[in-house]
C-alpha cells in the first residue's frame, strides 16, 4: 500500500520525528510505499511534500495558538479564522492525498496536541469528507499539557484532538494516554510503545571519535555521566547535579548532550547556578553535538551516538515523559543509567523486569551507593546492561514494531 506520514514537522531529534521515521523504515521492510508530507522534512525524505503552512511556527498559527490558549474568553472573530486557516490547509492536504495516490494515512501527533489548531481541523475535515483509511498515532495529548488546558475554544478541541470517525485507528504510545483517551473522549486505542533497532549493533569508538574525550578536555580516567535531554525543567537534571554532588568524586563529569532555549533560559541560568554552588563540573556539548559528523575549519562535531560510545552511565531523572525515547538509547548502547520513576516508567517498562538505579524525585543514600558500585563492578555493570538489552530487545524492537503496524493495516 502507498502509507503517507503526515505532521507539522518531520525532521530534527523530537521524538515525533524519530518515531516517524522508526514506523517508516518498518512499514518499507513490510513491503510498503512511504510518502511524507509536513511543514518541515529531512533532506532524504522518502516522496516528500512540503507544506510550509503545516508547521506549527506557521505567523497564522501562532497567532491562533495566542489567542486559542492562555485564556477562557474568546475573541471575537476567532472560530471564523479558524475554520478560515482551516479551509485553506484541507484544500493542500486532499492535493496531496489524491496526487500521491495514498491508500492510510498516518496522522503523526497533530491530531492529539493542539500546536496547531487549524491543522487539526483541516484533518478532521478531509478524514470525515473522504473516509480514507487513518492511523492517529498519538503521542501526547493536550490534557496532558499546562499551557493548553486553559483555553477559549474547548469544545472544539475536545471534538478534534482526536476526532471520533469511523476511518481513524487511534494509537497511544502508553497505557496511561490509551487510559485517558476512553476516559476524556470514550475512544479506544491501541498502544504501540516507542522502540529501537536492537538487531542491529551500536556504533562504538571508531577513528572519528576515538579523541572525544581528548577534543572535550577529558582524563582517560575520568568518569563520564551522560544526561541525554534538552535543558528544560522538566528533565529533573537537578538530579544529576546532586547526585554527582553526593558521590564526592573528582573524576565525575556531566555532560548534558542537547541545547537549551526551548522553553526558555530561565532554567539554563539556574542550573549554572547550582552547578557552580554544588562544586559539579558540568559540560553542555549543545555547540559540539550535531546531527552528523562535521568539520569546520578543523574543528569537529560529533553525533549524540559518539557522546554515548564515551559515556560510563546515563542519568535520565526526567518528572514527565510520553515514553522516554533517552531510555531505549542508553539501553541500546548497553550503558547503566539512573532513573526517575516517572508515571509511564512505572506503568509500562518497570514491570518488564529492567534493571536501573531507580529514584522517587530525589537522591537517596542508596542510589548514590549503588551507582557507585556499578561505576566500580564491572561485572554487575554487565550483567545489568545485558539483561536491559534482552528484555529491551523483546518488547520494545523493530520486530514488536512490525506486528502492532500489521496487525493495525
Amino acid at each position: 500500500m502507498r502509507i503517507g506520514f503526515l505532521s507539522t514537522r518531520l525532521a530534527g531529534t523530537d521524538g515525533v520525528s524519530l518515531e516517524t521515521q522508526k514506523w517508516a523504515e518498518v512499514a518499507r521492510r513490510l513491503g510498503h510505499q512511504i510518502y511524507t508530507c509536513a511543514g518541515q522534512l529531512e533532506a532524504d525524505a522518502p516522496n516528500p511534500t512540503l507544506i510550509p503552512e503545516l508547521h506549527f511556527r506557521d505567523p497564522e498559527a501562532q497567532a491562533i495558538g495566542d489567542l486559542v490558549f492562555g485564556r477562557m474568553e474568546r475573541p471575537k472573530g476567532l472560530l471564523s479564522r479558524v475554520q478560515a486557516a482551516a479551509d485553506r490547509l484541507q484544500a493542500q492536504i486532499l492535493a496531496w492525498l489524491q496526487g500521491s495516490g495514498i491508500d492510510v494515512m498516518v496522522v503523526e501527533n497533530a491530531l492529539a496536541i493542539p500546536m496547531h489548531v487549524p491543522l487539526g481541523l483541516a484533518l478532521a475535515r478531509v478524514i470525515e469528507q473522504t473516509g480514507i483509511a487513518t492511523i492517529g498515532h498519538h503521542h501526547d495529548f493536550y490534557w496532558e499539557r499546562q499551557r493548553f488546558r486553559l483555553n477559549s475554544l474547548p469544545e472544539l478541541l475536545l471534538e478534534t484532538f482526536p476526532p471520533d470517525l469511523p476511518s481513524i485507528r487511534h494509537v497511544a504510545i502508553n497505557s496511561l494516554a490509551q487510559r485517558d483517551l476512553k476516559f476524556f473522549r470514550g475512544l479506544d486505542a491501541t498502544v504501540v510503545p516507542n522502540v529501537f533497532d536492537y538487531d542491529t549493533p551500536a556504533p562504538g569508538i571508531d577513528d572519528y571519535n576515538g579523541d572525544f574525550r581528548q577534543a572535550m578536555g577529558f582524563a582517560s580516567h575520568d568518569w563520564l555521566f551522560l544526561q541525554p535531554t534538552r535543558v528544560i525543567a522538566r528533565k529533573g537534571i537537578d538530579m544529576a547535579f546532586e547526585l554527582l554532588r553526593r558521590l564526592r568524586e573528582p573524576r565525575a563529569r556531566l555532560m548534558i548532550s542537547h541545547q537549551a532555549g526551548d522553553e526558555g533560559l530561565a532554567y539554563y541560568r539556574q542550573l549554572l547556578d547550582r552547578a557552580e554552588a554544588m562544586n559539579v563540573e558540568v559540560h553542555y556539548l549543545a555547540g559540539f553535538v550535531e546531527e552528523q559528523r562535521i568539520v569546520r575549519s578543523g574543528r569537529k562535531s560529533y553525533t549524540l551516538w559518539d557522546v554515548y560510545a564515551h559515556a560510563d552511565f546515563v542519568t535520565y531523572p526526567t518528572l514527565y515523559e510520553g515514553f522516554g525515547n533517552a531510555l531505549l538509547e542508553a539501553i541500546y548502547f548497553r550503558k547503566p543509567v539512573l532513573v526517575n520513576r516517572y508515571s509511564v516508567y512505572v506503568a509500562d517498562i518497570a514491570p518488564l523486569g529492567f534493571d536501573f538505579v531507580g529514584v522517587d524525585g530525589w537522591i537517596t543514600d542508596e542510589s548514590v551507593s549503588e551507582v557507585r558500585r556499578l561505576l566500580d563492578d564491572p561485572g554487575r555493570r554487565q550483567a545489568m546492561v545485558d539483561t536491559n538489552y534482552q528484555l529491551a530487545r523483546r518488547y520494545f524492537s523493530y520486530d514488536v514494531l512490525a506486528r502492532k503496524l500489521e496487525e493495525l493495516l
